[in-house]
């Protein structure tokens, strides 16, 4: 399964080129980071996190009217000194009719909203995802409390 993760402008004509990923994708180290950073301090990378929780928030399932972050589908949302914010996320099953489209919206919306330097969105499977995971207001929305 496969999902367009980025459009990326890294050869020499200019000309911008589709980069697919698999749906759990193995560490890239062949992106150009050709510009240097000043590391980002303690509180930058808080606030910067907190805008990646607010992105994320404002993905939905398709399915499932509660957005991603209470469904308990982000797993881990880190943050680098250079800004870069990689996020490990999952879907509700291998299935799920946006395991196509989920991943890419995400990374979208944390670059529009937060505003990091490079996003990273890794879909796992591991542990797969149960309605234990939703947060008591999830629980709450969906009638399953």
């Amino acid at each position: 399964m496969k999902w367009v993760s980025a459009m990326e402008d890294n050869n020499k004509s200019g000309e911008q080129q589709t980069v697919e990923a698999s749906i759990a994708p193995e560490a890239r180290t062949d992106h150009p980071s050709t510009q240097e950073t000043a590391p980002a301090s303690g509180e930058e990378a808080g606030a910067l996190k907190e805008k990646v929780v607010e992105a994320v928030s404002t993905c939905y399932d398709p399915e499932i009217p509660v957005n991603i972050y209470e469904l308990g589908l982000i797993y881990d949302i880190s943050i680098n000194p250079a800004s870069e914010v990689t996020v490990k996320m999952t879907l509700t099953s291998p299935a799920c009719p946006a395991a196509q489209s989920l991943p890419g919206e995400v990374e979208d919306k944390i670059r529009l909203m937060a505003k990091p330097k490079d996003v990273k969105v890794e879909v796992v499977w591991d542990p797969p995802w149960t309605p234990d995971m939703m947060s008591e207001a999830a629980r709450l929305q969906l009638g399953m409390m």
